[in-house]
């Protein structure tokens, strides 16, 4: 690795750096990656279990669960499931589901008694758990889930009951083959019949035989898509009873007499404050799929560094990243990860701050994560759902062959769109936070009420920066003036650029719903719905310009030099190529004339040309060991003819451009 690239790792690897190290020594990859050959379902989950089971023993839970609670390192942990999912994403899932589910279920939602009894044997994987939130007919709308949890006071027990078959838990991981205990949430119900909202029971499943128990039905989800080591499976509960104490209390509780108690009076501030204990999870989805989308980009780029197909002026067949059109299949994509990387990072910070401040974290700080996690949970997922495709297409035949893992990297992060929140949900929300300033239960606002909260507000609605105001300050003070030429050029213009359109784009959706009736809940559900789209589209210009913060805060950070100046370029061409994306925006709304927009082509044309030089720096800066890659994608023709092709470059020799 270059001196460049080990600056640029140095940056990327973020406050948590030394356990990126500690997994790029201790995560072998025969031992934690994907198989070489194909396996049968039953072989693939007992290897994953089998892996599972090796990364207990290295003490891999121990960074986020501990039995003292104050002293678990959520930040790390975060970083140690990402650079887990540089390997096999099946085991990636199960560890998720064992140690970031079912244990943060546990840790989270339960009280003392509960760590004392199960966090340490969770972390062991001497018991082995599920996350039972899913219903076949409930998937996003959690707070209308239909199993029951009944306390009966002539036993102390807790009653737990699937009514029909749309309550039945589906797509559970770890459900199929190898759970013992499910953390199920369901509605709690007094013996008086009173409702008190979703909460969290842990119910055994399975007897150390692996034989379902009494009541239990258990059932097999079958082949999937990709994931073929995780085994996801289906419950139903036929009047299942379990102990009073196997409640998870900590927001909800009933006493030996029945009676119901909670710290939080209101069912949805409640349910809400339930779910945001568990944003982990969301937020490590997204940070496994950008390690995933980071693979994928380092094979393609490595292959089109020595890949050559069609004789150029010279008579010498072109290195397939000298032609335009395949720069611009990729480079954008490598630009918009190493964002994507550090808004992860600094999200990761967020997150750890929050959690470790416990029931004392201000409420606004914990919606601002809330809502940061949704928005950078879809970017990361979508960003990689297109990402590996194409980059599987940029390495042709050799990317579809199953041993080149790209095929194989797009299947197994498909799901991950939907999964921990399904990606338009979660923009619904995104979009719903900005439209109520960050109101107080802004996650508990169905569609009437949010019309509602936001024709009561008279101002546009804040935008939440997510680096510091000095900062923004600094570079949109020294913006040059509305000439999307200039700005362009300019960090603090191309923030400019982008935070004009979160606001105009906000600003037109509020006084689009402020012009519903807000007593006229069919009017009101109906304008929201047709502004669905608008919703989107806020929100995702909204993630677009904290990207570009995060960004520009890690420059601020780089001690000036060659790494400082390659991250400023980079920088500049995931601002134009965002920018160039949204052109149509541009246009329409007059902060762009044909001919600015035309020239804008030609200027991310030019930022090409000066990034494709630094292509196989910009990749060993991920520092993903090539054992965790092994592809015949990387086998280049030799060392000598991949620096020629770099110097071919920087020449201008032998670069074709089309278009």
């Amino acid at each position: 690795m270059s001196d460049v690239a080990d600056a640029l790792r140095s940056s990327l690897d973020g406050p948590w750096a030394e356990v990126r190290e500690l997994a790029r020594r201790q995560i072998e990859p025969g031992r934690f990656g994907p198989p070489e050959t194909d396996l049968s379902t039953e072989d693939y989950r007992a290897r994953v279990l089998d892996q599972l089971l090796d990364l207990a023993s290295l003490g891999f839970a121990g960074l986020g669960l501990s039995t003292d609670q104050g002293s678990a390192d959520q930040g790390a942990s975060v970083t140690a499931f990402e650079m887990l999912g540089h390997g096999d994403l099946s085991l990636f899932v199960k560890a998720g589901v064992q140690w970031g589910l079912f244990g943060g279920a546990v840790a989270a939602l339960g009280t003392e008694r509960h760590h004392e009894r199960y966090l340490e044997p969770i972390a062991e994987a001497r018991l082995l758990g599920c996350f039972a939130m899913t219903e076949t007919g409930r998937g996003s709308d959690v707070q209308s889930l239909r199993t029951t949890i009944t306390h009966d006071p002539a036993t102390d027990e807790l009653v737990v009951h699937t009514p029909d078959p749309s309550a039945r838990k589906d797509y559970i991981g770890n459900a199929a083959r190898d759970g013992r205990m499910a953390a199920v949430f369901g509605q709690l119900v007094t013996a008086d019949g009173t409702g008190h909202g979703v909460h969290c029971v842990l119910v055994p499943v399975r007897d150390d035989a692996g034989r379902a128990l009494p009541g239990v039905s258990i059932g097999d989800c079958g082949g999937k898509a990709g994931l073929p080591g995780v085994d996801n499976g289906r419950f139903t509960f036929d009047q299942v009873r379990v102990p009073r104490d196997n409640l998870l209390d900590r927001y909800g509780a009933i006493d030996a007499e029945g009676t119901y108690s909670s710290p939080i009076e209101s069912d949805g501030r409640r349910f809400f404050t339930m779910l945001s204990t568990l944003v982990r999870g969301r937020i490590t989805v997204g940070a496994a799929a950008g390690s995933a989308t980071r693979n994928a980009l380092t094979l393609a780029t490595i292959y089109g560094l020595h890949r050559r197909q069609f004789a150029g002026p010279d008579g010498q067949d072109v290195v397939l990243l000298d032609y335009r059109v395949h720069q611009r299949k990729l480079l954008p994509a490598l630009a918009r990860s190493y964002a994507l990387m550090y808004a992860q990072n600094d999200l990761t910070r967020t997150m750890h701050e929050v959690l470790r401040a416990g029931d004392d974290a201000d409420e606004r700080d914990r919606r601002r994560l809330e809502t940061r996690a949704a928005a950078l949970k879809v970017a990361a997922t979508s960003h990689a759902s297109t990402t590996i495709q194409t980059c599987r297409e940029a390495c042709g035949g050799a990317g579809y062959l199953s041993f080149n893992r790209l095929g194989k990297l797009r299947a197994d992060t498909d799901v991950f769109t939907t999964f921990e929140g399904d990606n338009t949900v979660l923009l619904q929300l995104v979009g719903k936070s900005l439209l109520t300033s960050y109101a107080s239960q802004f996650e508990d606002l169905n569609a009437v009420q949010t019309v509602a909260t936001v024709a009561r507000q008279a101002g546009a609605a804040l935008l939440e920066r997510t680096i510091s105001g000095s900062l923004v300050q600094r570079l949109l003070t020294g913006a040059p003036g509305r000439d999307a030429d200039d700005a362009l050029g300019d960090r603090g213009g191309q923030l400019a650029l982008l935070t004009d359109r979160e606001e105009h784009v906000l600003e037109t959706l509020a006084a689009r719903l402020r012009r519903a009736e807000r007593d006229d809940p069919r009017q009101a559900w109906q304008t929201f719905d047709a502004a669905g789209e608008h919703v989107l589209e806020a929100a995702r210009a909204h993630t677009d310009r904290i990207l570009l913060e995060a960004f520009a805060a890690a420059i601020d950070e780089c001690p000036p030099g060659e790494a400082h100046d390659l991250l400023d370029l980079v920088a500049d061409l995931f601002a134009c190529s965002t920018v160039e994306a949204h052109r149509a925006w541009y246009l329409e709304h007059g902060r762009l004339s044909p001919e600015q927009a035309k020239r804008l082509t030609g200027r991310v044309d030019d930022l090409l040309a000066q990034v494709r030089p630094h292509a196989q720096t910009l990749v060993d800066a991920f520092a993903i060991p090539r054992e965790w890659l092994a592809s015949d994608l990387l086998d280049p023709l030799s060392s000598t003819e991949v620096e020629a092709s770099v110097q071919g470059a920087v020449s201008g020799q032998g670069v074709v451009t089309t278009g």
